[in-house]
């Protein structure tokens, strides 16, 4: 029979939400494939993240527990994948197509002699997938010849997976020989930050090159906050060093789907729209009424951010000091 393994992600023993998509995507292909869906969680003090991914709905929950594996390498957690993949007899292993998902997944079809299809938006048959390309004008679908098939999932085209009021069973497997094959993690620089992640907030406000410099995205930051949601910015305005590149939506940047995106001062390339049409509703701040984000907006502003911005952050204060 042929099954479906899930790679699950998680980040200081909680499990991320945004791979919650790619489980969502693992039970729809179980039962194109017509097997069973098995989901597997790798790292250290990773108890509760099982006992959260025993709830999904899968017919059992791997966990591969050991200090060796407190840090993700693709070194460590390549062999462990292919190894449980081929105890599950899984036919399609599937991961997020987050920064670690395409870390791991081609070191994973490499041991595994697979095929591998990226940024999955869609199933077609039981070794048809559907993905974007040309920044998402064209999709296409690929057809993967080889009997054991490894896709990473966009997360913003599968529903997140809920949790259900039975639970799996979760099944302890041994790590065995941990061998980094000479990498090492040395350390971890990130952002702190009280915003939410810019891939699973909910609302998203982003700033573009109209912006101007980057002590003005201190504005689009107010509006983001006021509205607990992430902040966000174009490419143009994060190669001209106005914000980190780690805030850039777009097709070479993060791709978002939240409930409400905000794009000021964001005439709407290509490259930008590829990252963020998904969303729910859309609304754009622009000084230019043919800026091409109209044409995907669901609302829009003709006017500058200078305008725009302290009347929103006006009235959405009004709104939420009415609802105190």
């Amino acid at each position: 029979m042929a099954n479906v393994l899930v790679v699950l992600e998680q980040a200081g023993g909680q499990l991320r939400t945004a791979s919650l998509p790619a489980v969502s995507f693992g039970k729809q292909m179980a039962e194109t494939v017509g097997g069973k869906l098995h989901l597997l969680v790798i790292g250290h003090d990773v108890g509760k993240v099982a006992e959260e991914a025993s709830k999904l709905g899968a017919a059992d929950v791997t966990v591969v527990d050991d200090a060796h594996l407190a840090h993700y390498l693709a070194e460590t957690y390549a062999p462990i994948v292919a190894r449980v993949a081929k105890e599950k007899s899984a036919s399609v292993i599937g991961a997020t197509a987050t920064a670690v998902g395409k870390d791991l997944s081609p070191r994973v079809a490499a041991l595994l002699d697979a095929g591998l299809v990226a940024d999955v938006i869609g199933i077609a048959g039981p070794n048809k997938f559907k993905r974007p390309m040309m920044a998402g004008n064209v999709i296409l679908e690929v057809e993967v010849s080889t009997p054991v098939i490894v896709a990473t999932i966009r997360q913003t085209e599968f529903p997140p997976a809920q949790a259900g009021a039975a639970a799996s069973p979760i099944a302890k497997a041994e790590a065995g020989a941990v061998d980094a094959r000479g990498a090492a993690f040395v350390a971890l620089h990130e952002s702190k930050s009280e915003r939410p992640d810019l891939t699973e907030a909910k609302v998203v406000v982003s700033g573009g090159r109209g912006m101007r410099e980057g002590k003005n995205f201190e504005e689009v930051a107010k509006l983001a906050d006021l509205l607990g949601g992430a902040m966000g910015a174009s490419r143009a305005a994060c190669d001209a060093g106005m914000v980190p590149n780690d805030l850039q939506v777009g097709q070479t940047g993060k791709v978002v789907a939240p409930q409400l995106y905000i794009a000021i001062a964001i005439s709407g390339a290509i490259q930008h729209l590829a990252g963020m049409k998904g969303s729910k509703v859309i609304v754009a701040v622009n000084k230019d009424p043919e800026a091409p984000i109209f044409q995907v907006a669901d609302y829009g502003l003709v006017t500058t951010w200078e305008k725009a911005i302290p009347e929103l952050l006006a009235e959405v204060g009004k709104l939420k000091a009415a609802q105190k």
